[in-house]
């Protein structure tokens, strides 16, 4: 049995990505997933964050320095969490604006991944069995 959380952890607030083209990746982003861009006057250009909600993508410009690297650590991907209706109403925007994308069933989940313009791999994902049973051992 899991131990119990030290604190809660509400929801995935963000995943900051650095990109080539900030405008390219911000318009591709409301776009596709239809975020929307927040930016700060006392933080400056960057970052820009691109919400749902609370949830989103902080972009950061990539620096030039960083594409020299050998070994790049990076992020896999990064999911949204819709439920079965915006599930399906996703998949046929995409299929509208001809944005390819990728189907994967993972039996508790569905999911379908996208590639923004710089190769991060998004992810949308439903959940296809009850919420209280899949998530019984980490809710209070």
């Amino acid at each position: 049995m899991a131990e119990k959380n030290p604190f809660n952890i509400r929801f995935l607030d963000h995943v900051a990505i650095k990109v080539a083209d900030m405008d390219r990746s911000q318009q591709w982003y409301s776009k596709v997933l239809g975020l929307k861009p927040y930016t700060f006057e006392e933080w400056g250009p960057f970052p820009v964050f691109m919400l749902s909600g609370k949830t989103g993508v902080a972009i950061f410009p990539a620096q030039e320095l960083e594409s020299t690297r050998k070994h790049q650590i990076r992020i896999d991907h990064f999911a949204f969490n819709v439920d079965q209706e915006a599930f399906e109403q996703a998949q046929s925007h995409f299929i509208q604006i001809d944005e390819p994308f990728e189907f994967q069933d993972h039996h508790y989940f569905h999911s379908v991944y996208l590639t923004d313009p710089d190769g991060h791999r998004v992810e949308l994902t439903c959940i296809q069995v009850s919420e209280r049973d899949f998530y019984k051992d980490t809710m209070q």
